[in-house]
C-alpha cells in the first residue's frame, strides 16, 4: 500500500514509520524540513515531501496515488494562536488530500469525554471535525497518556520520580487517566488501516487500568525500586503548578502550562471492543514502564517528544542557521593535532552531552543550565534522545543539532538557551596533508549592547571551559 504520514518526524510518527516500513508499505512522509529526515535518504520505499501546511504556496505537491493517510500533527504552543494554527493545518491537509485517490484518513486525537475540556483537548476535537468534513472517510483514535521511551508523559514522570524522594504535589495528581503503551498505540494505528468496518468511526484507546497521576508516580517508583512519599496540597495555583513542573522536569514553561491545563481533565476511555477485534494485548502501566526502560537500556529509543520543535518553541526555520555566519560575530576557535585518524576522537564528540556531559567543567555547564531555567529557558534537563546516535533536529541538552555528519566527522549545534544573541558550537575532524586536526569553534552573534556585554563577561569562563574541553575530547581513553 502507498501510505502518507503527515507529521512523520514526530514522536508517534517515527514509531509508526518503523512499523509500516517493516510491513513493506510504500511511505510518503510529510515534514516541514527535509534536513531533519536525512537518515531516510536512499530508501526506495520512502519518499520525503517538504510541506508547510500553514503556507499553501510553498512545498511539494501530494502524489495523486495514495491509499491511506495518517494525520499526526499536533501543537503544544501557548495561547489562542495554536488553536487557529491547528485548524488551518487540518483544512489545508484535507484540501490537498481530497485531490488524491486516498480512501481513509487515520487521526490520533485526545480523549474528550468531559464536559469541560482544556484548550488542547478542545483543539483536538475541532481538528477531528475539520478532517471529517472532507470527502474521505476518517477513523479517529483518541488516546490519553502514552507511555514509552521518549514520550512526554514517561520522561516527565521519570524526572519527577528519580529526582524527588519527597514530593509536595498539586491537587491535579488526583485526576484520573487511562495510560496506554506506545506499542499498543502503534498496534491500533496499523490495525484499523484500510479496514472499512472502522471508516467514519471514533474510538477511545487506553490500557487496562484507570489510574490517578499519583498512582502513576508511585507505580513508576515501584518499577524503579524507589521509595517515594507524596503529599498533595490544595493551594497550589495553576501558575505555581506550571513553575513546579517546569523546574523539576525537562519541559519548557509553555509546555508545562499547557500540560497542567490538560492534567486537570479526566481522560478515561468510553468502553469499546476495538482491542478485542484487533487482537491487541493491552499492556498494564507497569509493564509499559518496564518495556520503556528495556529500550533505554538497549539504546533503542526511536524518537523523543523533546525533539519536537513545539516542545521548546523552536523556530521552524532553524535550518537556516546551519550556515554559521562570519560577519558581526565573536568566535572562540581552538585546534589540536591528533596522533591518529581521529575516529576515536570523533566518537567522543558523537557521544557528548546527556549523561556523559561536556568533558570539562561539567559543574559550570550545570550552573549555566540552572541559570537558563531561571530565565525561562530549556536548561540541561533535556539530555539526548539516544546515547549512540545523533540526527539533525535532535535536542542535545540546551542545544539543537543542526548537522550530524558522522561520515565527514562534523557536528554543528545551535544554542536554544536564553541568550542576548545567537550561538553555535561546531566540531570537525579534518585531514590536512599528513596531519589530522580537531577543530572546535564557538560562534556568538550578539544582539545589541547587552549581547556584547554578555560575551566579554563570559570570556574568562570560555577560555578555561573550551580549552579544557578540546584537551579532553582529544584523548582516546574516554569512558564508554
Amino acid at each position: 500500500m502507498r501510505i502518507l504520514i503527515a507529521g512523520a518526524n514526530g514522536y508517534i510518527g517515527r514509531r509508526l514509520l518503523s512499523s509500516l516500513k517493516e510491513s513493506g508499505h510504500e511511505l510518503i512522509c510529510c515534514v516541514r524540513d527535509k534536513w531533519r529526515f536525512e537518515q531516510e535518504k536512499g530508501n526506495e520505499r520512502i519518499k520525503v515531501l517538504e510541506v508547510n501546511f500553514l503556507d499553501p504556496s510553498h512545498g511539494d505537491a501530494f502524489p495523486e496515488e495514495i491509499d491511506a493517510a495518517y494525520f499526526l500533527i499536533h501543537s503544544m504552543r501557548e495561547g489562542e494562536a495554536f488553536q487557529e494554527m491547528e485548524k488551518t493545518v487540518a483544512k489545508e491537509f484535507t484540501r490537498r488530500l481530497s485531490e488524491t485517490s486516498c480512501r481513509q484518513v487515520i487521526y490520533l486525537s485526545g480523549i474528550v469525554n468531559e464536559a469541560i475540556l482544556s484548550q488542547h483537548l478542545a483543539s483536538r476535537l475541532a481538528t477531528e471535525k475539520i478532517l471529517q468534513s472532507g470527502p474521505i472517510p476518517v477513523t479517529v483514535l483518541r488516546a490519553g497518556i502514552v507511555v514509552g521511551s521518549g514520550s512526554s508523559s514517561f520522561e516527565i514522570i521519570r524526572d519527577i520520580v528519580e529526582k524527588l524522594p519527597f514530593m509536595i504535589t498539586p491537587s491535579w495528581v488526583r485526576t484520573k487517566c487511562q495510560p496506554i503503551a506506545i506499542r499498543n498505540v502503534i498496534e491500533f494505528l496499523t490495525g484499523v488501516l484500510l479496514n472499512e468496518a472502522y471508516f467514519n468511526h471514533d474510538y477511545d484507546i487506553g490500557g487496562p487500568e484507570i489510574l490517578t497521576y499519583k498512582q502513576m508516580l508511585l507505580d513508576f517508583a515501584a518499577v524503579r525500586q524507589l521509595k517515594r512519599l507524596i503529599i498533595t496540597v490544595p493551594v497550589m495555583t495553576p501558575r505555581l503548578s506550571s513553575y513546579w513542573l517546569y523546574f523539576v522536569t525537562s519541559t519548557s514553561y509553555t509546555l508545562a502550562k499547557n500540560l497542567v491545563d490538560s492534567m486537570k481533565v479526566n481522560v478515561v476511555c468510553r468502553p469499546n471492543h476495538l482491542a478485542d477485534d484487533l487482537k491487541i494485548n493491552l499492556l498494564s502501566y507497569r509493564e509499559s514502564v518496564k518495556l520503556a526502560f528495556q529500550k533505554i537500556d538497549q539504546n533503542e529509543v526511536v524518537s523523543s517528544w523533546k525533539d519536537a520543535f513545539s516542545a521548546s518553541n523552536t523556530d521552524p526555520a532553524i535550518a537556516a542557521h546551519a550556515e554559521v555566519p562570519n560577519f558581526g560575530c565573536f568566535k572562540d576557535s581552538k585546534t589540536k593535532e591528533l596522533q591518529d585518524d581521529g575516529e576515536k576522537v570523533f566518537d567522543n564528540i558523537w557521544h557528548i552531552g546527556g549523561n556523559r556531559g561536556w568533558y570539562y567543567g561539567n559543574v559550570l555547564w550545570k550552573f549555566r543550565g540552572l541559570l537558563d531555567k531561571a530565565f525561562g529557558g530549556v536548561g540541561l534537563n533535556r539530555g539526548r534522545t539516544s546515547l549512540a546516535t545523533l540526527h539533525s533536529g535532535d535536542t542535545l541538552d540546551f542545544w539543537r543539532v543542526l548537522v550530524a555528519d558522522k561520515a565527514n566527522k562534523r557536528l554543528l549545534l545551535y544554542a536554544e538557551m536564553k541568550l542576548p544573541g545567537e550561538a553555535w558550537l561546531e566540531f570537525r575532524v579534518e585531514n590536512k596533508g599528513s596531519k589530522t586536526i580537531l577543530m572546535q569553534t564557538a560562534t556568538f552573534r550578539p544582539i545589541g549592547i547587552w549581547g556584547r556585554v554578555y560575551w566579554y563577561t563570559m570570556l574568562p569562563f570560555h577560555y578555561f571551559i573550551f580549552r579544557g574541553m578540546i584537551d579532553k575530547l582529544a584523548k582516546t581513553d574516554q569512558p564508554a
